[in-house]
């Protein structure tokens, strides 16, 4: 048999051509495929310069329809990387009948959108300490 030269996008003896296959640099551009592959969760620079992870966090709630939600929680690192200092959060993302439903939604969503709703969580925790700050100030 006589060996060829594999150019990208041929298929391989491991590969059936199909597209669900994906590389690493296909599979790592949502929350889950990253996750997978890497075997920790993204690391960001948030919009205040902050070293930041995530975690999806699913929870039960009181509602028949759609017992479970899930939302993101980003842990805030120490610039020297040796310990969680602080925390923002989305709001809930969504919701759903069973635990595996809302984490495979939040799984499949695209790391620029994690790192949107990173900045968004930033964004809103300055507002509310803008306003805390302004009710002492009023109060003092």
């Amino acid at each position: 048999m006589k060996d060829r030269k594999i150019e990208p996008g041929d298929s391989t003896p491991s590969d059936d051509g199909s597209e669900d296959a994906g590389t690493p640099d296909d599979r790592d551009q949502t929350l889950g495929g990253y996750h997978d592959v890497h075997n920790r969760p993204p690391a960001f620079s948030g919009a205040d310069a902050q070293p930041y992870t995530v975690s999806i966090e699913v929870e039960s709630v009181e509602n028949l329809a759609a017992p479970y939600v899930a939302y993101l929680v980003f842990p805030r690192w120490a610039e020297t990387g040796l310990g969680i200092v602080d925390h923002v959060e989305t709001p809930v993302l969504c919701d759903g009948k069973s635990r595996d439903e809302v984490q495979d939604r939040v799984h499949a969503l695209p790391l620029y959108e994690v790192k949107r709703l990173l900045d968004e969580a930033i964004q809103r925790k300055a507002e509310k300490g803008a306003e805390s700050d302004e009710k002492k100030a009023r109060r003092g």
